[in-house]
């Protein structure tokens, strides 16, 4: 069994301390650490190496979208979901824009937030149901032309996009088409060009406002 190892990183000592005793129970979960600010979220990152970090939007000592910034430019391949209160637009658009593999609602029930950690784990990209109403906002109030461009897509590229849209990373793409990963980087590097998106979440809602088949 994979043991998914969890970096939690929220002001609230009471939110850390939920969510490690939630996780505490899972036989496939452990709690690497935790950090109340993004400058020991960093720090942590790289000495403890989780798999997996749980990281608030807004927190008291610093943005918790500057600690997700920095940690894409330091290259580090763990998997990152934002698990916040806040459903602002520009919060979403801007997580998602660097590089976040998620974005959670603190007000989901634990059975569900375990499912979605899980499916994060393994690669997908997870975002709460009742945001998907503000992703579809967002992608056609940055993006309102993009339904035009689907049409420049290859063959290729729609099959790979209909596999984002599904919450597939690259690696489970690459390995379902029985092609390279390399090879699926460039493909979503060019369909994303083509139209007009910033991210593969951005990918993925849009495959599925436009029912992409």
């Amino acid at each position: 069994m994979t043991i998914t190892r969890v970096l939690i990183v929220d002001d609230h000592p009471l939110l850390r301390r939920g969510v490690r005793q939630l996780l505490d129970l899972e036989e496939d979960f452990e709690t690497a650490a935790e950090a109340s600010n993004g400058a020991d979220a960093l720090t942590l990152a790289r000495d403890c190496r989780p798999d997996l970090i749980l990281l608030d939007v807004n927190m008291a000592g610093g943005n918790g979208v500057d600690t997700l910034r920095a940690l894409r430019e330091s290259d580090s391949r763990c998997r990152v979901v934002m698990l916040t209160v806040s459903d602002q637009d520009e919060d979403v658009a801007t997580a998602l824009r660097f590089g976040a593999d998620g974005y959670l609602l603190k007000d989901m029930e634990p059975e569900f937030l375990l499912a979605s950690l899980r499916r994060a784990a393994r690669g997908e990209v997870v975002i709460s149901e009742q945001l998907t109403p503000i992703l579809a906002r967002i992608l056609g109030r940055e993006n309102p032309h993009a339904a035009a461009s689907a049409a420049d897509l290859t063959g290729r590229e729609r099959e790979i996009l209909r596999l984002i849209a599904r919450g597939l990373s690259n690696k489970m793409i690459a390995r379902r088409l029985d092609i390279t990963e390399g090879t699926i980087k460039v493909h979503v590097k060019n369909l994303l060009r083509k139209l007009g998106l910033r991210s593969r979440v951005e990918a993925a809602v849009w495959a599925v406002n436009q029912k992409v088949d």
